[in-house]
């Protein structure tokens, strides 16, 4: 596959013109990573990203202190990238990354990329776009309640078969239905063995063994079957969305977190910047308070 079909494959670039995807994809430079060998390591300086042009690669975040396993982020194969931020800010790389096999990577630098938006207006202006809908996308993430009862919502929508397959799943797990059951084949046995005799009957209804009850129960079971897994398959739809309302608070939650940790970070900041004006403010008042007042007189005054 050529570089600049690649490119155009990307999320980030896939709004760029044929003309830009061929000069952005000639300043891309192949390296090459055997297996375990690492791209770069948390907190390296980030100025490039990179394109999986063959192999695969493994995202990471070390060890931590008094911890022996890294905890794995995701794992990339040929066609995606990763470290894309890099491009447009100098701040030290998030995470770890790794080659799990000999790995074929396009690297991007951000110097060729800032010259190239340099030179062409359209690959700017289509760069901003995609990072402006991603920015929307981020915003109306935050801006949307991420916490609410799905499970509610599938069963207010429910229609009346599906409601009575909820109710046949839930009677069959329970006491009641086995207790019926064998109390309707006691009976079922009294009314055609015992009854018959008393009234002195030629033939029961149902004689032994009972075929006609067999029949009863084989036909019960037979849709008992249908209405249960219907059921279960409506079961595992509400973990499913519960699950994805579960990631979607957390997510909003990780991002308020972070909000929160980056505005504690510039308030201690803005805190230690007036604290060391204090302190440069209150150690020239004690120089100034330590030197002697000036006296009257003196070697050059008068006598």
């Amino acid at each position: 596959m050529l570089h600049a079909d690649l490119l155009a494959q990307l999320p980030l670039f896939d709004t760029l013109s044929r003309e830009d995807a061929e000069a952005l994809a000639s300043r891309l430079t192949e390296r090459s990573f055997k297996a375990h060998e690492l791209v770069f390591q948390k907190g390296d300086q980030g100025s490039s990203m990179y394109i999986i042009l063959s192999g695969a690669v493994q995202i990471f975040l070390p060890p931590a202190e008094g911890t022996e396993e890294r905890v794995i982020l995701k794992d990339l194969r040929t066609g995606e990238y990763f470290g894309e931020l890099s491009l447009f800010d100098d701040k030290p790389r998030s995470a770890s990354v790794e080659a799990m096999v000999d790995t074929m990577l396009l690297e991007l630098t951000r110097d060729d990329f800032g010259d190239h938006l340099g030179r062409s207006k359209t690959a700017a202006m289509a760069i901003l776009a995609e990072m402006a809908e991603r920015l929307r996308e981020t915003n109306a993430l935050l801006g949307q309640r991420a916490a609410k009862d799905v499970v509610k919502e599938i069963e207010e929508n429910l229609t009346w078969g599906q409601r009575l397959a909820d109710k046949v799943a839930e009677l069959n797990g329970s006491w009641a239905f086995i207790l019926f059951l064998m109390g309707l084949s006691a009976g079922w046995a009294v009314v055609n063995v015992f009854v018959p005799r008393l009234l002195h009957l030629e033939k029961p209804w149902d004689e032994y063994p009972f075929q006609f009850y067999n029949l009863f129960l084989a036909i019960l079971v037979a849709l008992q079957g249908p209405l249960i897994v219907m059921s279960q398959n409506r079961q595992t739809l509400k973990d499913r969305a519960q699950a994805e309302t579960d990631f979607r608070v957390n997510l909003k939650n990780e991002l308020g977190i972070e909000t929160l940790l980056r505005e504690v970070g510039a308030f201690r900041q803005e805190t230690q910047k007036r604290l060391d004006v204090l302190e440069r403010a209150g150690r020239t008042e004690r120089v100034r308070a330590e030197i002697p007042a000036k006296k009257p007189g003196g070697p050059l005054g008068p006598s």
